[in-house]
């Protein structure tokens, strides 16, 4: 039986498991010094931009529609393993269009993609400020100058972290064994004159031995790599979130999609599976200084709830109930994610370094991880 490990258990991790845990003849251990679904994971907001993208061929477009496409399959099939809900937005993505930073001479651009979705089989509705008004009347137009929006029908939210424990939970069913609380204190290699493997992970609780070693741990994943002599170059990207509490729905509308503007989102939490009372807005871009120091700046969280409310004047009247932050994984002076076989190892596979896209994404790398695994 092919032994598998992964090393780091956030929603890539857990989707790796999960889908592995799949395929008959593989025995899988998932290690990770936390609980599932913290760092990046558990500070993500859970928006699905895949439809909506600028992105319409190449591998990035694959990968988007691969994942959009897994994801309404994957959500009920989780719900009939666990017998648990989850949190799963159906109603798109809205995107609003305001001027002076988006022009008319920008709507031919929304255009040509509303055709180029319509020909790869998806949907995009382009709203004048009149559609916008009337369908979605918790955004204030008047306000603000509107182009209009695009909606995205087809794309999704969840909640990071409801669907990360739900994908442990069925991975446990189908055998997988996850080791939570165990640290990763490096890994050996052996080589000989064509390629290089490794065949044991050294952690606090002993040697594991195994076949194949799949390194999803976020920002961890560079010293794991640099032990076995790649440098893999992964930095953090700050970003924080707040969650507000109104009491009911924005409008008390029906029409609950997940906003954005300005890069700025409103997300209606517990969509699907709760009345939508509580929203996220985020979520923050912070870079490290130039000495390298990384915290979280005040006064940008405070620039996302005053672009929210701007947005939704409604949300003035909300209640705090907490502020959160997380590193993002990003690659420097590369692509975003790396998905890919370690140089110079047989039996080392490199999924990690999503950036902002790592829920988006995490289907479609599990998916290029079993092709390689396979």
């Amino acid at each position: 039986m092919n032994h598998i490990v992964i090393v780091g258990c956030g929603i890539i991790g857990a989707t790796l498991a999960y889908e592995l845990s799949l395929i008959e003849g593989l025995k899988i251990t998932v290690v990770d010094k936390q609980p599932p679904a913290q760092a990046a994971t558990g500070a993500a907001l859970g928006v699905l931009m895949g439809i909506i993208s600028h992105k319409v061929k190449g591998k990035a477009w694959r990968m988007r529609q691969t994942s959009v496409q897994r994801y309404g399959t994957l959500i009920p099939e989780l719900e009939a393993i666990t017998n648990k809900k989850i949190p799963f937005n159906r109603q798109g993505i809205l995107m609003l269009l305001p001027s002076p930073q988006v022009t008319a001479d920008d709507l031919p651009f929304w255009e040509k993609l509303k055709q180029t979705r319509q020909n790869q089989g998806w949907q995009l509705e382009i709203l004048d400020k009149a559609q916008l008004s009337k369908i979605c009347p918790q955004v204030d137009v008047s306000s603000r100058e509107y182009i209009g929006a695009i909606h995205s029908p087809q794309d999704r939210q969840l909640d990071p972290t409801a669907f990360t424990l739900a994908l442990v939970e069925a991975a446990q069913q189908n055998g997988v064994n996850f080791r939570f609380g165990v640290n990763v204190l490096g890994m050996k290699s052996s080589s000989d004159r064509e390629n290089s493997s490794t065949r044991e992970l050294e952690t606090t609780e002993g040697v594991i031995a195994a076949d194949t070693f799949i390194i999803s741990a976020g920002l961890g994943s560079s010293l794991l790599t640099e032990q076995l002599n790649q440098k893999v170059d992964i930095r953090p990207v700050l970003g924080q979130a707040i969650h507000l509490r109104l009491g009911h729905p924005l409008a008390k509308s029906e029409f609950q999609p997940a906003i954005t503007c300005n890069d700025t989102y409103i997300v209606p939490c517990g969509a699907g599976v709760y009345p939508t009372t509580d929203y996220w807005v985020g979520a923050t871009v912070e870079f490290s200084q130039d000495d390298g120091e990384l915290s979280a700046d005040k006064e940008l969280l405070d620039n996302s709830l005053k672009g929210a409310i701007a947005t939704c004047p409604e949300l003035a009247k909300a209640d705090v109930i907490r502020t959160w932050s997380g590193l993002r994984p990003r690659p420097e002076g590369r692509p975003a994610p790396v998905i890919e076989k370690l140089p110079g190892y047989d039996n080392v596979i490199l999924a990690s370094a999503h950036y902002r896209n790592g829920v988006l994404l995490a289907p479609a790398t599990a998916e290029m991880v079993k092709e390689m695994v396979l």
